[in-house]
């Protein structure tokens, strides 16, 4: 009986939905009826999200992939990372079965209790790996994790351009309002290149940004996608801005390794004063060379991150175990070989410096004009001359021509690079659509054969295991 009662009330149901077009050729508005009941009409997309669900990213990413191109444009290395890191992975998956499952939700006790003795001397701090040291799920989720737990709405957050285009979009969800302050090229004298040293922030511009409502500045050096690396002159100045205006800094120090020509990072948190409200963000991807790992940190005071361990532990609440075991023997490593030759962090840097001298002679050798990037993966390029030939290039009438020049590069000449624009607030994209970024952490002799055009010697050992960074020309 009660099956037949349940086959009576479908066979009721579908009469009731059917019978208004029973006779008629209704098949489409049958389902459009269905569809129609089944759709929700409430708004689903909450609020914070409006206005950022373009990102160009994936519009340039899919363009790659449509075509057979080399891709110098998503910043990723392309070879892999140092053979201790690699075999201290496979140890952490193949080793102790207890490295399957949780561990602390603020970070694997081993991890950071090596990450404050590595950075406490770096910072001069004495660093409590439980107070002053939180894991993340990489550099971006650190980076969340801060602008939620200390963005209110309405506060301030300056961002200083070109800026990692992730900072705006997150200041919004946050409720925040992102303020911008653009770095500016000092006039070199004619044939020279310009170096990212030479971009400058206004100081008066700068100052003038502080209101009673700044929460907070980000800072990121080296910068992504310029290359700079803040002088110490520099960082003093958003040093005293930050205190007199009782402002936190958020500092993205994820390159912090990859610096060049004898230039020296310096992090805003050793300057007097400013590890009382400096958060400095590292990332395991970009100084081990393994960015699919996805393990990130943030150091700071206990006072800001308590916070944002609150957060935390309410949205992510814990990182895989196995990478972050991982990252803890490849620093204890690197703890031992510190400024010593067989140091990775003193290799990496001299190999990818070769790489991006031998990026920078075959740019200019088919007449752009790079920006010697002082750090990181990047540089970005001076297309002005291309513009001036080719003014009319495919695209929207208000799409900035670096956007256009990218999709004909991409379409026309099979190389990928990203619009230098997308790092740029809407008001101020125009002021840099004349610049494409370029990344020169790529590989030879991939598996597979990626296209390459010329090579670099092999990188010191460790760097890989039987492959090396190259750069790939534009011609």
């Amino acid at each position: 009986m009660a099956l037949g009662g349940m086959f009576r009330n479908a066979a009721a149901i579908y009469l009731h939905l059917v019978g208004p077009f029973r006779g008629k050729k209704s098949g489409a508005s049958l389902a459009r009826c269905l569809h129609q009941t089944l759709v929700m009409t409430k708004q689903l997309q909450a609020r914070r999200l409006d206005g950022i669900d373009h990102n160009p990213w994936v519009e340039f990413v899919k363009l790659a992939s449509e075509a057979d191109v080399v891709n110098l444009g998503q910043g990723f290395p392309d070879f892999p990372p140092p053979d201790f890191a690699v075999e201290a992975f496979q140890h952490a998956v193949s080793g102790d079965f207890m490295l399957n499952q949780y561990t602390k939700a603020f970070g694997y006790p081993p991890l950071t209790k090596i990450l404050a003795s590595f950075f406490g001397k770096l910072l001069g701090q004495d660093i409590d790996p439980l107070k002053n040291v939180l894991v993340t799920v990489g550099a971006y989720g650190a980076l969340f994790t801060a602008f939620q737990a200390l963005v209110d709405e309405g506060d301030e957050v300056i961002i200083i351009e070109p800026f990692f285009d992730c900072y705006e979009p997150m200041t919004l969800m946050a409720g925040g309002r992102p303020v911008f302050v653009s770095l500016k090229p000092s006039p070199n004298q004619d044939g020279e290149l310009d170096s990212s040293s030479s971009w400058q922030l206004d100081p008066t511009e700068l100052a003038s940004k502080f209101t009673s409502r700044t929460k907070a500045l980000i800072l990121n050096t080296p910068n992504n996608p310029l290359g700079k690396v803040f002088s110490r002159a520099e960082l003093e100045l958003v040093a005293s801005l930050c205190q007199q205006h009782d402002v936190v800094c958020i500092t993205d120090e994820v390159y912090q390794w990859l610096v060049y020509d004898g230039c020296q990072h310096v992090s805003i948190a050793t300057l007097p004063g400013m590890w009382e409200r400096t958060l400095t963000i590292g990332s395991a991807g970009k100084t081990f060379s393994a960015t699919g790992w996805k393990v990130g940190w943030v150091l700071g005071p206990d006072s800001l991150l308590k916070h944002l361990r609150t957060m935390h532990q309410n949205s992510i609440f814990h990182c895989p175990t196995q990478a972050q075991a991982a990252v803890a023997q490849s620093f204890e490593r690197e703890q031992l070989h510190f400024g010593q030759p067989s140091s990775y962090f003193v290799q990496l840097p001299q190999a990818i410096q070769r790489c991006r001298d031998h990026m920078i002679q075959s740019l200019k050798s088919v007449g752009l004009r790079p920006v010697i990037p002082q750090g990181s993966y990047f540089l970005i390029t001076d297309i002005s001359e291309f513009k001036s030939k080719m003014p009319n290039l495919p695209g929207a009438a208000d799409e900035p021509y670096d956007r256009r020049f990218v999709k004909w590069m991409i379409k026309n000449k099979g190389l990928m690079a990203i619009p230098v624009s997308i790092f740029c607030s809407v008001p101020h994209q125009k002021l840099f659509d004349h610049y494409i970024r370029f990344c020169f952490m790529k590989v030879k002799d991939r598996p597979g054969g990626g296209k390459t055009s010329s090579s670099l010697p092999m990188p010191p050992a460790g760097v890989g295991r039987g492959v090396g960074p190259i750069c790939v020309g534009a011609g």
